[in-house]
């Protein structure tokens, strides 16, 4: 990738996570679920110590925090997890009669109630609000990445290190595999990032978005057996023509990746043709 512009070799080689909890909101879920256990077990402690020392009123919305920092950092399973063992927790240490889950006082189930109903809203809402900013972060970072791929595509006069940029540039974009297939004639290169090998039944997929200048998804014929969305590259006619193919996870499928598949697509078909042009003169 010689020639590539820096900031988008950084985009490309960057994470693109925002910043969370200790990092620990990509860990496995046993690991957040402990570090929520934690938290709502370390509140407790709080809890009880000051108990022991001074009547303090509504002292259960201490068992409140670790709901707000697992939805804003761990997620919302562990949020939720700390909302029900922040409960359980105040009804058995700090309520009477202690040390049981017994609740003499009928004042007292409504306050374990409360809170938590309480633990409940604080955690979606904190956890809706933590999506709205990474969704926010990420149209900004893809903003920069296309303004940047852009430029860096003008800029290049190969038409293989042009393809090849794309397909970092996409596989940077969504976080997943992907594959570019070019026709030049008869000849076909594929150009591909990721650990994910294009088989026979998805260069078909990817001929048959070419030849009807339609999408083709993974898993809907003709692609049944196909991993890779396609989506047609239009081109001048003569020139050489591109299929870009993205391998989504079927569960984290973005909402609309057309929208950003179309500007890259539209970029490197102006690039492709600005080739085909070039070298097509006498």
């Amino acid at each position: 990738m010689a020639g590539v512009n820096p900031r988008l070799h950084q985009d490309i080689t960057s994470s693109p996570g925002a910043d969370t909890l200790f990092g620990l909101a990509d860990a496995p879920a046993a690991v957040r679920y402990l570090a929520s256990f934690a938290m709502t077990a370390f509140a407790t402690v709080v809890a009880a110590g000051v108990d022991s020392q001074v009547a303090i009123p509504n002292i259960s919305l201490i068992f409140v925090v670790p709901v707000i920092i697992g939805a804003v950092g761990l997620g919302l399973g562990p949020s939720l997890f700390s909302a029900i063992l922040g409960a359980l927790a105040y009804n058995f240490f700090l309520t009477e009669p202690r040390y049981t889950l017994i609740v003499d006082d009928p004042a007292n189930v409504w306050a374990i109630g409360l809170l938590f109903v309480v633990g409940l809203i604080v955690s979606g809402v904190a956890f809706t609000s933590r999506r709205r900013a990474i969704e926010a972060a990420l149209l900004r970072r893809q903003a920069t990445m296309l303004q940047n791929y852009s430029r860096d595509v003008a800029g290049i006069d190969n038409a293989k290190a042009i393809v090849s940029i794309t397909c970092h540039m996409l596989a940077a974009l969504f976080q997943v595999p992907v594959v570019i297939l070019v026709l030049d004639g008869k000849r076909v290169s594929v150009e591909k990032v990721g650990n994910v090998e294009p088989q026979e039944a998805e260069i078909e997929a990817a001929q048959s978005s070419l030849a009807t200048g339609l999408v083709v998804s993974a898993g809907v014929y003709p692609a049944l057996t196909s991993r890779f969305d396609f989506w047609p590259v239009k081109t001048t006619a003569g020139g050489p023509r591109a299929a870009i193919g993205l391998a989504f996870d079927p569960d984290e499928r973005p909402v609309t990746p057309s929208t950003s598949v179309d500007i890259v697509g539209r970029f490197l078909a102006l690039a492709l043709d600005r080739q085909h042009f070039r070298h097509a003169r006498p």
